[in-house]
């Protein structure tokens, strides 16, 4: 029997508990499911799904293109702050914003480090690279290593990949 995703979440939530950085990736193209399994998730743990375009959108609009830059990360690490553990984060693209001037994949280990976090990625692992958009585009990302447990919508994950090599 194949383990459902969200198992995979709950268990990569449990592990990440020991490690520096707390950080749980969900990664999958646009569409595969991914916020309906952090619903799913959400439901289990008594909390919520932060929306965070929505939430950034909404405490960066008053401020200047430059204060945008400068306040991002406070400003998400206060969001988070505010959210039950484990914190989990859906709709990502206002990080990748190249208006911006943030590294995204760093946003959300500096804000896995007092708590667990599960984040959506909108991209693929491919070779043991982390992708978000494509190449050529405009927000493309690319990460040879990542400390996080990632849990694919394909079914793999880092937990299995531990377990097995232990």
């Amino acid at each position: 029997m194949i383990e459902p995703i969200h198992d995979k979440i709950k268990r990569s939530i449990h592990a990440a508990e020991g490690l520096y950085h707390r950080l749980v990736l969900l990664v999958g193209e646009s569409g595969s499911g991914k916020t309906g399994v952090l619903r799913a998730v959400a439901a289990e743990f008594g909390s919520t799904v932060i929306n965070v375009n929505l939430a950034l959108s909404y405490e960066l609009q008053e401020l200047t293109a430059r204060q945008r830059v400068i306040c991002l990360s406070d400003i998400l690490h206060q969001i988070a702050n505010q959210a039950q553990s484990p914190v989990l984060l859906d709709n990502l693209e206002i990080l990748f914003d190249k208006d911006l001037k943030q590294d995204p994949l760093r946003l959300l280990q500096s804000i896995s480090r007092n708590q667990t976090v599960v984040a959506s990625w909108n991209g693929i692992i491919h070779s043991g690279r982390l992708f978000y958009a494509e190449t050529g585009h405009p927000e493309y990302r690319s990460y040879e290593s990542v400390d996080a447990l990632i849990v694919g919508m394909d079914g793999t994950a880092t937990i299995d990949a531990e377990k097995n090599n232990r």
